[in-house]
């Protein structure tokens, strides 16, 4: 069976739409009809019913999107597998948060060969919607996130969380902080809403953003106040140009590891989640 023959079934079952899949995938229309057509006489059976409004899986498209999902991940793995990686007999891809990958990403890696020292990293920082796209896909082996994305094919995992504190260059308490260089740190769903919460009258800064690393730059060029990990507001007080809001609240961010569900009871997989942990407690 052809790969796109999958591809095709699994973009129409995102968005129920001829006309939209063959934009996505840069392809005709007439194009998806035909593979749609070659996967159904391939499997024996129809597998979407059209009509005036819109595009509908059947009974046995139903039945088939999970086997879909599979191939697709299998079929990414057979493919990585082929790659050479050196004297390595594993190869493996890591996606990390951004947010995460300058404090953490150093000595959660050297944790990994030192356990795995047969084994080849590809590692990539990124966000928690992508790296949860490339986990179903196949793309990614293993995540570490902020933001589990709840899926019938993965499987999330706490492993802990890390703290946040607010520092300013001109205020020691909140009432003394100026909104108009408040930067406010979105680094999650979840941290903006505890964010928004906690402190409702700096939720409306003109500046925001979602890295801690940015936020920190920023602060440096610019003077203010914002959110940023315990370690980096330790070193940007250090330059005795920031302190401690003293009457902030701290604000912590869960930590997940994540997976393609059919790895959540596989050896490797365990061993990475355990070295996970230990990092983050």
């Amino acid at each position: 069976m052809q790969i796109e023959l999958v591809d095709t079934f699994l973009d129409l079952v995102e968005t129920r739409s001829f006309n939209r899949t063959a934009d996505r995938m840069g392809v005709t229309q007439s194009t998806v009809s035909a593979r749609v057509k070659a996967l159904e006489q391939a499997l024996g059976a129809q597998l979407f019913a059209r009509s005036r409004a819109g595009t509908d899986l059947t009974t046995e498209g139903l039945r088939f999107e999970g086997h879909a999902r599979m191939l697709r991940q299998e079929w990414t793995a057979a493919r990585r597998a082929m790659t050479p990686a050196g004297d390595a007999a594993l190869s493996l891809r890591l996606g990390i948060q951004n947010d995460l990958a300058a404090a953490a990403l150093g000595s959660l890696v050297a944790a990994f060969r030192q356990a795995l020292p047969q084994t080849a990293f590809y590692i990539e920082p990124d966000y928690s919607t992508q790296m949860c796209s490339d986990l179903q896909s196949g793309s990614l082996d293993f995540a570490v996130m902020f933001t589990p994305k709840a899926h019938p094919d993965l499987h999330f995992t706490s492993v802990g969380e890390i703290t946040y504190r607010l520092i300013s260059s001109d205020a020691r308490t909140r009432a003394e902080i100026n909104p108009e260089t408040m930067i406010f740190a979105h680094f999650s769903p979840a941290f903006e809403r505890s964010h928004r919460m906690l402190l409702p009258e700096l939720s409306q800064a003109p500046l925001s953003v979602g890295q801690s690393t940015a936020v920190s730059a920023l602060l440096l060029a610019m003077g203010g106040s914002g959110y940023v990990m315990q370690d980096a507001a330790a070193a940007l007080i250090a330059t005795g140009r920031f302190r401690h809001v003293t009457d902030a609240p701290l604000i912590t961010q869960p930590i997940y590891a994540a997976m393609h569900l059919k790895n959540r009871t596989a050896r490797l997989h365990r061993r990475l989640v355990q070295l996970v942990t230990r990092h983050f407690a």
